[in-house]
Order: C-alpha cells, then structure tokens, then sequence
C-alpha cells in the first residue's frame, strides 16, 4: 500500500505540520538569488542544481558547513548578517504565498504549524509579508529550538509534542529531501510539495525520494488525503 493510499483510508491525520520556505511561501526562488549572488562576490560560484541538493532545506549552519568543506571559504557572521538583512529587503518586495496557500488553509480542519529550519527572524518576516500570521500564531517553530535541525527528526517531534499529537499523526508537507528525511525518522506520514517557483516545471526526479507522494498543487492534498478538507463526510 502506497503512503498516499494509507492516508486516503484512514482518518489518523490530527495535524498538519508545514515548512515554510517553499512550502507555505514561494521564497526559495529568491533565497537562491541572493544567497548565489553574494557567493559569486566572494569567489563561491554554484550552481541552481547545486542549491537544490545542498542548501535546500537545511539550516544556515548547515551552508556554512558545506562551503568550507567544498570551497575552503568560510561564511563570517558579518557574511550571515548582510544576507539576512538582503534577504528581508527582498522579501519586503517580492515575497508571495504559494498558488491557493490561502484556500487551503480555510478549508483545512485539523490543526496545523510550522517547523521551519529558517530562523525565527526569517519566518516572522515571511508570515508577516504574506499575510498568514493569522494562522499560526503562536504555532511557529524553528531550528534554533532543538539540538539537530533537519534532516535529524528534532524539529518535527519538538513540533508535535509542543502541539500535543502523537507523531503518527501527524502529516509533514516538505519540499526539500532534508525535511522528507526528517518526518519519516520522526515516523510521521509526510507528502512532497513540488509547486513552488524552485521546483516547478523542473525535472525533479532525482531529488524525489522512493515512496513518498508528491503534489505540484493545494487541491491535490484534499484529493490524497480527504479527511482534511471541512467539505470531507464519513460514510457509514
């Protein structure tokens, strides 16, 4: 049986755990461009599929990590310090939800979060310039939380248990392999979203993991898993 179809079948699902950037909000597009941008000043010229594979997902000390074991550069807090500060003057301009984010939302009916490996001043920005503060507040957790970020299951379980539900019910939507590793060490069902500016219309197929379900749009979430949807009856 297939993850998608064990979903469909059973109403175990008691809240929805969402990342954020390039989930809830279409910010990994210009994360890139910035973040590619200023490596180039710096001497660090990577490419879009480099990104995908080693930055996407993963927490900023995870990036700096990577740049030194790959290019002997090292990030300096100053570095991070103008990034963040670039990265919000972009948001400020640019930063959009996903497609119908906000229809999915309003029909969604179980509980839902955030666990994002972004920092708390990132996604209190991005919620704020999308406009979806009024769904989660006081819901929001980040990496700067817990001792592992992803792709150790940390985050997710801090999420869960900060949320009250059993990690088996929980649903985790990701787009990155991190987060996808993450929830299943964390034994929670998890569903790929591949409908952000980053992935769209890309051949992702190499970075799609072995049995896990994949939706490129909102509707297709109530479709995998109706019980989430208010509209959703129970037969009897």
């Amino acid at each position: 049986m297939t993850e998608s179809m064990a979903l469909s079948r059973h109403n175990s699902i008691n809240l929805v755990i969402f990342d954020c950037d390039g989930v809830l909000v279409d910010s990994e597009i210009l994360s890139q461009r910035v973040l590619l941008n200023m490596l180039e000043e710096i001497g660090v010229v990577v490419s879009e599929d480099y990104f995908l594979t080693h930055f996407l997902g993963f927490n900023f000390e995870h990036v700096t990590a990577k740049v030194l074991a790959d290019f002997a550069v090292i990030l300096t807090s100053e570095f991070r310090q103008r990034y963040r500060a670039a990265l919000i003057e972009v948001f400020a301009a640019e930063l959009q939800q996903t497609d119908h984010l906000q229809w999915l939302l309003s029909q969604l009916n179980v509980d839902s979060c955030v666990a994002t490996s972004g920092s708390p001043e990132k996604v209190k920005h991005s919620l704020h310039y999308t406009k979806l503060e009024q769904y989660f507040d006081g819901q929001v957790f980040t990496s700067s939380e817990v001792k592992n970020g992803k792709p150790a299951p940390d985050l997710f379980l801090h999420a869960a248990k900060k949320m009250g539900v059993a990690p088996q019910n929980c649903l985790v939507i990701e787009d990155s392999n991190a987060g996808i590793r993450a929830a299943l060490a964390a034994n929670m069902h998890v569903i790929r979203y591949v409908g952000a500016s980053h992935l769209k219309n890309k051949d992702s197929a190499t970075q799609i993991l072995e049995g896990v379900s994949t939706i490129g749009h909102w509707n297709q979430l109530f479709e995998q898993v109706p019980s989430l949807s208010s509209s959703f009856k129970i037969e009897r």
